[in-house]
């Protein structure tokens, strides 16, 4: 195909989605292997792809029948893991990431997909795609493996921003229950802030603010306020959505990834210690090998952008196939629900709850 036609859109459940594929760790060929894993098994993706024609073109002819599933849109610009946000917005025209944007913004696309450089995707989107009506700071929600039926707990935000105040924190309340309807199917999620401590006098005072506002807006929200959750109640089964602000969220992000590995590489080093342990290992290998995938983070790779006039997926920047193929059913998965949409409908909500809290405490 050549970057001038469109996306063919075959019928009302077909997804197009626009891949940024470069920045990422492993280069474009791993977006490409991605690509290709997904489109084997869901014959409803299009996507349109951005980077060097040339190159992308050549690892695209070598997928069977992928080259009919994509457009290629020529942008030679990259934008690396060192380049800065504000370099970005300033010289970020004319790169992959930038071009990928504009493919949602300009309706060719459902939703963006990108493993580069976080803080100049969410400036770009921002600009590009701009902040939905009533939403001071946007959010990063991810999906974090747990005791639920379903297996996954969304949190948020894990890195868009470092503050949050009592309303922002309403507002990611509301997003991530949107999230959880759409993303997880679940009727009313149960709401949890994250917190040094269950009781009620403990943290900050915006913390204690955002208790009573997420509390008292549960029943317009739709969503059950469980109250202040901790740390270990971020994996459990007592909680769908942990709310906190960028800062906690990300150190809390990157220490369950980091913990994760440190589980497989001390599992592999217990059971390659002796002979008899590799017996072990051998007898347990199915049991080991569904340990694995539970808490492999390729799995359930993908970090949402919500707040915005467009969905954003951002994929780990060494995201290998596994994990960019996570990321395109995530984003399949929000396109098919009309996730940006609903997210815009809830945020409006948001919007008008919150200045009525303010009414009510200025009265």
């Amino acid at each position: 195909m050549t970057a001038t036609q469109n996306p063919e859109r075959t019928d009302a459940r077909t997804v197009t989605l626009s891949i940024d594929a470069m920045g990422g760790d492993r280069g474009p060929s791993a977006v490409i292997d991605g690509l290709a894993l997904s489109a084997e098994k869901n014959p409803d993706i299009r996507f349109v792809v951005h980077g060097p024609a040339a190159e992308l073109e050549q690892l695209i002819a070598r997928k069977r029948g992928l080259a009919e599933r994509c457009i290629v849109r020529d942008a030679a610009g990259v934008v690396s893991m060192e380049d800065k946000p504000s370099q970005v917005m300033r010289h970020g025209k004319g790169t992959s990431m930038f071009s990928a944007i504009d493919a949602v913004r300009n309706g060719e696309a459902d939703v963006c997909v990108s493993c580069g450089n976080t803080g100049a995707l969410m400036a770009l989107s921002m600009v590009r795609l701009r902040k939905l009506p009533g939403v001071n700071r946007p959010a990063i929600a991810v999906l974090w493996p747990s005791r639920n039926p379903m297996g996954f707990n969304v949190m948020l935000d894990v890195g868009a921003d470092i503050r949050a105040d009592e309303e922002d924190l309403l507002q990611y309340a509301l997003m991530g229950a949107s999230y959880a309807r759409n993303g997880l199917d679940l009727a009313r999620p149960r709401i949890g802030l994250l917190n040094v401590g269950t009781e009620e006098h403990k943290g900050r005072a915006e913390m204690k603010a955002a208790h009573d506002l997420i509390e008292a807006n549960a029943d317009a929200g739709n969503y059950d306020f469980v109250g202040f959750v901790e740390g270990g109640d971020i994996p459990s089964d007592k909680v769908d959505v942990i709310v906190t602000d960028g800062f906690t969220g990300n150190i809390a992000l990157k220490t369950g990834e980091g913990t994760a590995s440190l589980i497989r590489s001390l599992l592999k080093e217990a059971f390659e210690y002796s002979f008899l342990s590799k017996i072990a290992a051998l007898l347990a290998l199915t049991s080991l090998k569904r340990l694995q995938k539970r808490i492999d983070p390729r799995r359930v790779n993908g970090g949402v952008f919500l707040g915005l006039n467009g969905t954003v997926v951002k994929s780990h920047g060494s995201a290998d196939s596994t994990g960019v193929s996570a990321a395109v059913k995530l984003a399949f998965q929000l396109a098919q629900s009309g996730f940006t949409n609903k997210l815009a409908a809830r945020v409006a909500s948001a919007a008008t709850l919150a200045q009525d809290a303010r009414n009510i405490n200025d009265n």
